[in-house]
C-alpha cells in the first residue's frame, strides 16, 4: 500500500513523496483457496469461491458489500493497528488495554434484544443437525470395556497430546475433538455402552490414595474398564431397590437430530460430549460411530452463520461484564457469591483433584500471592502422568501443583504458557462476539477473565456458561 504527501515521511527528513508501507493481509479461519481484492483504502477475501470480511478487524458496508477498511498511519514505519492478529489460533486477546476502566457506565442490552437473539439462534440451531457437524475426514477413537485401564490411559496421553499439538500449530486445519474422552464399545452386547474420560483417572487416582496405595503398572495392566465402570456404580451408590446395578445410559444422538437438540443433551446431562451414533437398521443393531459433537463445534457453527450479519444478534456486541454470564470472583461485602476456585501453584496434586470433583469444575486457575494468573489445572492434564509411568511412582499429596503441569509440557517452555495456548484469557470489556470466536476453537473449553496489565483473575467463562446464556 501507498501513501504520499510530506506527512508521509519521516518526521526529520526533508525529503517528502510517495513512502511504502508494509501492509499484511492475514485470513485466519482456514479455506483451501483464498484471494484478495481490493482497493488502496479497502479489501475483501474469497474464499473457496465466497466473498467473505474479517468481522475482528474494521469494516463497512459500500457498493460492493460488506468490505474491510485500512488505516493509512502517518508514521510509515507503523504497522496498522488493524492487521494485528487476534483471531482463533493465534495470540491471546489484547490484555494491557481495558476500554471499560472500572466506574464507568457499561452499556446494557434490552430484554427485546435479548429476546431476538435467542430466537434467532434457535430458529438456527433448530433447522440445522448433526450431520453438518461431521468433519470431511477426521478419526473417533473408541475403546473395548475389556481393555486394561493402563491402556487406555495411555490413549487418552496420547490423544491430549495431538491437541496441544493443533494448538501449537495454528496453521493446522484440524477437526479434532479437542476433549480426551472416548466412547466404550462392549463386544458382546454389540453396542456403545458409555464413555471413559479424564474424570475417570482422576476418581481412580483419588480413591487408590484414599486408601493409602499408589497405583501401579500391575492394577492397571489387571483392572478392565469394564471392572472400573462397576466399581464406580458402586461408589456411587447407583443400585435399584433389588440391589442390582443401575448403570447410567449412554447419552447420544443420530446424524439427523437437530443442533438444538444436541446442546440441550450436552446441557441437561453435564457431559462435554454426546456421540453421534447411526444404525442402518431400525433395531440400533451395528452401529456406526460417526463423531464426537460438542458445544465448540456447535458453538462454531453459529460463529460461522452469522459471522456476516452481525447486526441480526445485538447481544453479540455486549461486553461479557454487561451480561449473566460466567462464574466471577465475588467482590468484596458479596455475600451470595458463589466460591471461586483457585490454587497457589504449591498446592498438592491431591488438593487440585479434590477441588475439581467436590467444586464439579473442569479446571482451577493457578495464581501467584497477588492472584495473578500463572496456569491453569484441567481435568485432562491428569493424562501428563501416563508420561515415562509417573503414576506408579508418585503420591498424589506429595507432588504439588507446579510439578505435575510439567510432566505434560515441554522441558524448555515457560510456566503457565501465558503467551501461549495454555492459558486463555480476555477481559471482562472483551465483546461477547470475541469470546465465542475463540471458544469455537479446538481445544479450548473456558476462557480466564483477567484485569487489564496485572492480569488477576477476575472470572472464568465456559463452553457451557455461553450455551446456555444463548439458549436461554
Amino acid at each position: 500500500m501507498f501513501g504520499s504527501g510530506a506527512e508521509s515521511g519521516h518526521e526529520n527528513s526533508a525529503i517528502s513523496g510517495t513512502v511504502l508501507i508494509p501492509t499484511r493481509f492475514v485470513w485466519p479461519y482456514g479455506g483451501r483457496r483464498v484471494y484478495l481484492s481490493g482497493s488502496f483504502t479497502s479489501f475483501k477475501f474469497s474464499v473457496d469461491g465466497d466473498w467473505r470480511h474479517d468481522d475482528h478487524q474494521p469494516f463497512v458496508s459500500g457498493n460492493y458489500g460488506v468490505v474491510n477498511t485500512i488505516f493509512l498511519p502517518r508514521e510509515p514505519d507503523m504497522v496498522p493497528a488493524v492487521f494485528s492478529s487476534d483471531a482463533p489460533g493465534g495470540s491471546n486477546m489484547d490484555l494491557d488495554n481495558d476500554p471499560f476502566p472500572r466506574g464507568e457506565v457499561i452499556p446494557r442490552i434490552s430484554e427485546g434484544d435479548l429476546d431476538v437473539s435467542r430466537h434467532r439462534i434457535s430458529e438456527f440451531l433448530s433447522a440445522h443437525t448433526a450431520y453438518e457437524l461431521l468433519p470431511e475426514s477426521g478419526k473417533v477413537i473408541a475403546l473395548d470395556i475389556n481393555l486394561p485401564v493402563k491402556q487406555a490411559f495411555h490413549t487418552l496421553y496420547e490423544q491430549v497430546n495431538a491437541i496441544l499439538q493443533i494448538q501449537a500449530n495454528s496453521s493446522i486445519s484440524s477437526h479434532f475433538q479437542g476433549i480426551p474422552v472416548a466412547p466404550l464399545w462392549d463386544f458382546c452386547k454389540g453396542q456403545f455402552v458409555g464413555v471413559l474420560s479424564a474424570l475417570d483417572f482422576i476418581l481412580i487416582l483419588r480413591e487408590l490414595g484414599n486408601h493409602g496405595s499408589n497405583l501401579t503398572e500391575e492394577e492397571l495392566e489387571t483392572h478392565t474398564i469394564s471392572a472400573w465402570k462397576e466399581g464406580k456404580l458402586h461408589l456411587n451408590r447407583q443400585i435399584d431397590g433389588s440391589g442390582r446395578l443401575c448403570p447410567r445410559p449412554l447419552v447420544h444422538a443420530g446424524p439427523y437430530d437437530s443442533l438444538k437438540d444436541v446442546a440441550l443433551k450436552i446441557l441437561q446431562n453435564k457431559v462435554a460430549t454426546v456421540p453421534i451414533i447411526h444404525s442402518p437398521s431400525q433395531d440400533g443393531s451395528f452401529p456406526q460411530l460417526l463423531h464426537l459433537a460438542s458445544l465448540s463445534g456447535i458453538l462454531k457453527c453459529i460463529c460461522r452463520h452469522f459471522r456476516h450479519s452481525p447486526s441480526s444478534l445485538p447481544i453479540l456486541q455486549q461486553p461479557i461484564c454487561s451480561i449473566p454470564l460466567g462464574t466471577w470472583v465475588p467482590k468484596i461485602g458479596e455475600s451470595n457469591g458463589q466460591p471461586f476456585a483457585m490454587l497457589r501453584p504449591n498446592a498438592s496434586l491431591g488438593a487440585a483433584l479434590s477441588l475439581l470433583v467436590q467444586a464439579e469444575v473442569s479446571s482451577i486457575p493457578i495464581v501467584d500471592d497477588n492472584d495473578s494468573l500463572l496456569d491453569i489445572y484441567s481435568r485432562s492434564d491428569i493424562t501428563a502422568l501416563a508420561k515415562d509411568r509417573a503414576y506408579a511412582q508418585i503420591h498424589l499429596d506429595n507432588m504439588s501443583i507446579h510439578q505435575a503441569l510439567q510432566l505434560g509440557q515441554d522441558a524448555n517452555a515457560p510456566y503457565g504458557l501465558i503467551n501461549g495456548q495454555r492459558c486463555q484469557m480476555c477481559l471482562r470489556s472483551d465483546p461477547l462476539h470475541k469470546v465465542m470466536e475463540r471458544l469455537a476453537n479446538p481445544g479450548v473449553r473456558r476462557l480466564v477473565i483477567v484485569e487489564a496489565g496485572s492480569k488477576r483473575v477476575e472470572g472464568v467463562i465456559s463452553l457451557s456458561d455461553v450455551s446456555r446464556f444463548l439458549l436461554g
